[in-house]
This record gives C-alpha cells, sequence and structure tokens, in this order.
C-alpha cells in the first residue's frame, strides 16, 4: 500500500493581480494575434468590490475534487478539509496516488499527441488547479503558443488559477460548471482566448464522473459546437475496478459539488462514440501510447479508461 502524498504547506490565499500586471498581459496577447477580451486568469464569475475573484465561501468547509486531486498529486492548492479526505482515500485504496499520477500522466501524452497532430487550441473542463504538470506547462515544454482555456465550477481552485495564470498571456481561467456548455463556451476566460471557428482540443480529464446524468449526451453537445478537425481526449474513473468501492463512492460524496459516478467501460465507450478513435482505442490510462523507456502499466484493472478522437 502507498503512503500519503509528500506533504507540502498550503499555499496562502491566492492574491489578486495588480492592474498594473493585468495591463502588462495585455500587450502580449495582442502581439499573439489573439482575440480581444478577458486578460489571462479573467473569471466567469463577476469579481467582488475590490477586484478579487468572488469566493464561494461555504467551499471552504466541504473538501472539493479539484483540490483532493491536486493534494495527491503532491500540490499546494487546498485546504485541511482537502488534505482529511485525501489521507482517508489513500486509506482506503492504497494505490490512489498511483491512480492520480497515472491520470496526469495520460493528460501528458494526450496533450503532446494533439499538439503534434496541428491542434493549437484547447479548452479544459474541470480542468482543477492548473499546477503539477498541467495542459500549459506541457504546451510551454513543447514549445508550442497554443491557448489553453481552463475551466472548474471550483471557485477557489479558480481563484489559484486566476492569480497562477495572470503572467500567461496564452492561457487563461474561468469560473463554469462542466455541465452548462452555454455558460462554459460564453465565459469570457474561453470566448475571448479560442477561436471557435477553428479546430479544438476538448480535454475532459477525470471529470465527466461527475456528471451524474447524461454524460454523452452533454458532450455531443461540446461536440456539436466545435469546428471540424477539432478533437476529443478523455479519462473517466472506472466501475470495472474494485476499488471503485461504494466506500471510496461513500467518501467522495462529501465533495461540494457533486459525488463523482463511476461508469463502466461500455458507459465511457458511449461518451467517446461522437469520435473517431485513434490507436489503441478506450484503454487503461497507463496503457495509452505509454512513453518508450516506462515500466509497462499493471495488468491489473487501471483507475480509468482514457481514449482521444478527432471529431467527425
Amino acid at each position: 500500500m502507498l503512503g500519503p502524498p509528500r506533504r507540502r504547506r498550503p499555499a496562502p490565499p491566492a492574491a489578486t493581480p495588480s492592474a498594473e500586471v493585468a495591463e502588462r498581459a495585455v500587450a502580449p496577447r495582442a502581439a499573439l494575434g489573439l482575440p480581444p477580451g478577458a486578460v489571462p486568469g479573467q473569471s466567469g464569475r463577476p469579481a467582488g468590490e475590490d477586484g478579487r475573484p468572488r469566493v464561494v465561501p461555504e467551499e471552504f468547509e466541504r473538501p472539493s475534487s479539484a483540490r483532493v486531486y491536486d493534494y495527491l498529486l503532491g500540490g499546494a492548492a487546498h485546504g485541511a478539509v482537502d488534505r482529511r479526505l485525501g489521507d482517508e482515500l489513500t486509506r482506503t485504496s492504497g494505490d490512489v496516488v498511483t491512480l492520480a499520477r497515472e491520470n496526469r500522466a495520460f493528460l501528458r501524452r494526450a496533450v503532446r499527441f494533439l499538439l503534434a497532430a496541428g491542434i493549437d487550441q484547447f479548452l479544459d473542463l474541470g480542468s482543477g488547479v492548473p499546477t503539477m504538470g498541467n495542459v500549459h506547462e506541457v504546451v510551454a515544454r513543447s514549445r508550442s503558443a497554443a491557448r489553453v482555456a481552463y475551466t472548474d465550477v471550483d471557485s477557489i481552485a479558480a481563484a489559484h488559477g486566476q492569480a497562477l495564470l495572470a503572467d500567461v498571456p496564452t492561457a487563461s481561467y474561468s469560473t463554469a460548471d462542466v455541465a452548462d456548455v452555454d455558460a462554459v463556451l460564453s465565459a469570457p476566460g474561453v470566448r475571448g482566448l479560442l477561436d471557435l471557428r477553428r479546430p479544438v482540443g476538448l480535454l475532459a480529464f477525470s471529470v465527466l464522473q461527475h456528471v451524474r446524468d447524461d454524460a454523452a449526451g452533454l458532450v455531443e453537445r461540446y461536440v456539436a459546437r466545435l469546428a471540424p478537425g477539432s478533437a476529443l481526449a478523455v479519462s473517466h474513473f472506472t466501475a470495472d475496478d474494485g476499488r471503485a468501492t461504494a466506500h471510496v463512492e461513500r467518501l467522495t460524496a462529501r465533495y461540494a459539488h457533486s459525488a463523482p459516478r463511476p461508469r463502466t467501460r461500455d458507459e465511457v465507450a458511449r461518451i467517446v462514440a461522437v469520435t473517431d478513435l485513434v490507436e489503441p482505442g478506450l484503454t487503461w490510462a497507463g496503457e495509452w501510447r505509454p512513453e518508450a523507456g516506462r515500466p509497462p502499466a499493471p495488468t491489473d484493472p487501471r483507475g480509468h479508461w482514457a481514449a482521444v478522437g478527432f471529431v467527425r
């Protein structure tokens, strides 16, 4: 059984970028030919009177999937309530840290694949805190100027994200619920950064299990709004694995916004059926185009189904 992740001190409350910093961020956007709109990190929710992103106080009292995930990955954008749940998950499912890291490794490989395929703008749904090797960092390491619009319903994760991205001209963070397609696509950080008339990489890493009802229909609505040549990358927590026990589901029912709903391979296959999947199709996250020289993925079931496909 794996021990809990290495502890780090919780990050202090995110400071809102000053007007001077925000103003400096505008010039690089123009130089890159980005469309007018929100400065990097602008939220989809209105700011308070002091200009800071509006945080929902109740979210401090309950754990959030975004912040627990950050904790499991070894990040610092979480609170005591998130650490407590993360530790409980680690005790009841000893390899949950491995599964989180495996999912993040799939993110890196999928984004690099899409960059190589010519995708140069990404919409990341339910992205959590944009640290620990998230999409814009993969883009930067690939020496690409691709644009990345992050979204999440968690206002605390969004506040962290907006501060972290204040000086990144090709990335934004908007507070929006993945289940509301119109709200996501009209959020200032999305419509001000991405050109939906061109191909977009729609990313849904470990988020669709938080859509309790028709996740396949939701993805279909997103895809219908994207240009030909767009792509979809999905990872989804599995119901085909003994680790998706009733006990784990009971613990994650404490999340502030929605309790996860694991799905079977057949259910996830229906979610990605709106695309033409690339090889190896729908598989375990660790088995999707593993990097050369890496140890082979375990043969027992893993935590996330994963796939990448192109919009027809």
